[in-house]
């Protein structure tokens, strides 16, 4: 195992910058909030570490870039920030995300308010559900896996054409497999930076995916032509399970967070870290580290106690999210199901430990 382990002064420069109008914008926020970011170089931090490499597959090592700090996003010519008028993210369901109507509209629910807590300040809507055919998207069966994948880039392309006038950007979530191009074996999630817009496969993190007994392994693919999307009328669908949950939120918005501009993370462990394989997207922790918290931060502009907050808040109640809505009299409500929200209990305490330091 290899340890990644910037100097303070690097970490602090990342964060921080050494341009004097970026300088006195950091000293503008928050006491607390300048307290929470300083953690990133403090050697002895409970609440920020170094990133581990566990093996040479790692994203790291097989896709080398240029680490990005805060002055690099700040000053990107290319970088997308939402505005009044594109004021909105959007998600697209595209497939049946779960095994009944109502496991897939509750689900779709609790990535919404996931994400309205993530990028607090913005506003989340859902698009209507669509089937496959909808897209007129390519679509293989794996030759190592078996199982059923649509091809990320033309779902981009459908997406960019659905794009809402308002909004910031537009994400597409499927429980099928992706892939990107004929050469690779599969993609977890794909954005367009300049177009606004990303699909997001979950089929990988169902508990079964790997096992011998995968379910939703093919013969063969049986079409007559590329528009007989008839293969997709009962495929497979893992249970909505909470680890499952917590891995749907983690690519989503890490994904979302690429469209805002945030590269992948070299600095600390953080969401923002790229991933090459289910291991390695499990050690990736939910929060952002300091230094990808002050570009989302600047990119929103967010309070980040706020924004803390209304994560608990989402951990804490287990109805659908619905706003004004108690955990207690939702269950009552007809078809409502529980989140299931025992994975994120551990990030909880950490956001917990986060307060306190904001709020000293």
């Amino acid at each position: 195992m290899q340890t990644i382990r910037h100097s303070e002064q690097t970490l602090k420069t990342a964060l921080i910058s050494k341009n004097p109008v970026l300088m006195s914008q950091y000293e503008k926020l928050d006491v607390g909030e300048q307290h929470l970011m300083n953690e990133a170089f403090q050697p002895t931090s409970g609440l920020f570490g170094p990133i581990t490499l566990h093996s040479q597959s790692d994203w790291i090592i097989s896709h080398p870039e240029a680490p990005q700090d805060f002055e690099q996003f700040f000053s990107d010519p290319y970088r997308k920030t939402p505005s009044p008028e594109k004021h909105s993210i959007y998600v697209q369901s595209i497939g049946s995300l779960g095994n009944t109507r109502i496991i897939s509209e509750e689900y779709i629910k609790w990535l919404k308010g996931y994400c309205e807590a993530f990028f607090y300040g913005l506003t989340v809507k859902l698009l209507e559900p669509v089937p496959v055919s909808a897209t007129r998207c390519s679509f293989r069966v794996n030759d190592n896996t078996q199982n059923l994948q649509i091809h990320a880039g033309d779902i981009l392309k459908y997406l960019k054409k659905k794009k809402p006038e308002d909004a910031f950007c537009v994400v597409g979530i499927t429980m099928i497999d992706l892939y990107p191009r004929d050469s690779w074996n599969f993609v977890f999630g794909q954005a367009s930076l300049t177009d606004g817009v990303g699909i997001f496969s979950f089929a990988r993190y169902g508990s079964d995916f790997y096992s011998l007994h995968y379910e939703g392994k093919l013969k063969k693919l049986q079409k007559t032509s590329s528009s007989d999307y008839s293969i997709f009328d009962n495929y497979y669908i893992p249970e909505i399970t909470s680890v499952l949950l917590l891995r749907s939120c983690k690519t989503l918005t890490h994904e979302i967070g690429h469209i805002f501009g945030l590269r992948h993370c070299q600095w600390l462990t953080c969401l923002m870290q790229g991933s090459n394989h289910l291991e390695e997207a499990d050690r990736r922790p939910l929060n952002l580290c300091p230094i990808c918290l002050r570009k989302l931060q600047c990119a929103i502009g967010f309070s980040i106690v706020e924004r803390y907050k209304a994560l608990v808040r989402w951990i804490d109640d287990e109805s659908a999210n619905m706003p004004g809505v108690t955990a207690k009299h939702s269950r009552k409500d007809k078809g409502s199901l529980p989140k299931p929200v025992e994975a994120f209990k551990e990030w909880k305490e950490w956001i917990m430990k986060c307060l306190a330091v904001l709020q000293k």
